[in-house]
């Protein structure tokens, strides 16, 4: 009976492959109480840096509120709108940048940058009123509710301690003149903003941990898709089986090779393709059975038998269409293949007479077509 993934727990990590294809779907790892205290860090520095430009911009200023005759006659309108616009922009760049760059640090630092067209896409579900109150009262938006009035309790409660404790001091600014009472306020402001900027980093980090944590938990797997993924990724347990039978194969044929070449000085004679392949034959005259093959392989392996054969003075015979038809349909420490004695018997015949000085004709052979081999070991037509 197939297993139902709705009945199955989400228990397993999500693996590479599910965080990839979430991030296309444009759902990452994301904090809004992060994204408040490094915007607001960074809108406080900003402030403390108003009093070196603040002096030139209280001057220009002031030159947009002057009602002179002459310099109305004489400047355009155009032109007062144009600066007017240019300060106001360059205001916006001093401002906003920072701010703007804060959010991509900050949103890097947290989850990464990550632009996902799939979360351009249209859905209905956006616009439907079940689906937006099923969220709004779900257990993410009580999470969401509790967050907000624990912080905002929080804070509130903070502002209030430090204006109780400093209640005097507030309460006697208007009895002092307006430097002093200024110097006063600036004199706590800085104490207020560091309480909430501690707790408001403490939040974040909270926020931080959760959002991880239930992101997390969104993505997370049942075995059921683990199984899948891994089948989808590396092929079906079958496929994998089979693939390792044939490595296995391949290996020991390799060794077996490797091994065989001690054998070749014992030839009667090497058929190559001239380099490609080798095959080692070895037949007593007078002994009952069919020649043996010694010794096979193809590249260095075959370069080896080659060499191995000249060392020891073996006949190499070059035969392409024979040396593979042997190599394909043979075994090492077997016997040839039936359909290949006629061949091998011409061969080794020749081999022989040049062997006791008399001259011959090269052999004249046939190989049945089905033995016919390209280097791959397919059939040739």
């Amino acid at each position: 009976m197939a297993e139902d993934d709705s009945s199955q727990d989400k228990t397993e990590e999500p693996s590479q492959r599910k965080l990839d294809k979430a991030a296309e779907d444009g759902q990452v790892l994301s904090s809004k109480e992060m994204f408040v205290f490094t915007t607001l860090i960074m809108g406080l520095m900003v402030l403390t840096s108003i009093p070196f430009f603040a002096r030139d911009f209280l001057s220009i200023w002031k030159t947009f509120f002057l009602f002179d005759l002459d310099y109305i006659k004489n400047v355009s309108p155009i032109i007062g709108i144009a600066k007017l616009l240019k300060y106001v922009i360059n205001i916006t760049l001093i401002i906003g940048v920072p701010i703007i760059l804060t959010i991509l640090i900050t949103q890097m630092a947290v989850g990464g940058i990550n632009f996902a067209p799939k979360g351009f896409h249209f859905k209905s579900n956006r616009i439907n009123l079940l689906s937006g109150l099923k969220r709004i009262f779900s257990s993410k938006g009580l999470v969401e509710l509790i967050k907000s009035l624990f912080k905002v309790g929080l804070l509130g409660g903070i502002t209030y301690a430090i204006i109780y404790f400093n209640i005097k001091d507030i309460l006697y600014l208007s009895e002092r003149n307006l430097y002093s009472a200024l110097s006063n306020l600036l004199s706590n402001f800085p104490q207020l903003i560091i309480s909430l900027l501690i707790v408001l980093g403490f939040i974040a980090i909270f926020d931080y941990i959760w959002q991880k944590y239930t992101h997390v938990e969104k993505l997370k797997m049942t075995i059921k898709e683990v199984k899948d993924e891994n089948k989808d990724t590396d092929g079906s347990p079958e496929v994998k089986q089979k693939i390792r039978r044939l490595q296995n194969e391949i290996s020991n044929r390799s060794a077996s090779q490797t091994t065989a070449l001690d054998n070749v000085k014992d030839a009667s004679v090497i058929i190559t393709n001239p380099t490609h392949f080798a095959v080692a034959i070895k037949y007593e005259v007078g002994e009952a059975g069919a020649p043996v093959i010694l010794a096979m392989g193809r590249g260095m392996i075959a370069e080896k038998i080659i060499k191995l054969a000249e060392e020891a003075d073996v006949t190499v015979f070059q035969s392409p269409l024979l040396a593979r038809a042997i190599y394909f349909t043979g075994e090492i420490g077997k016997e040839i293949s039936e359909s290949l004695y006629s061949a091998i018997a011409s061969v080794l015949a020749y081999i022989f007479k040049i062997e006791r000085g008399e001259e011959t004709d090269y052999p004249d052979f046939d190989i049945p077509n089905e033995l016919n081999f390209d280097e791959y070991g397919k059939t040739i037509k």
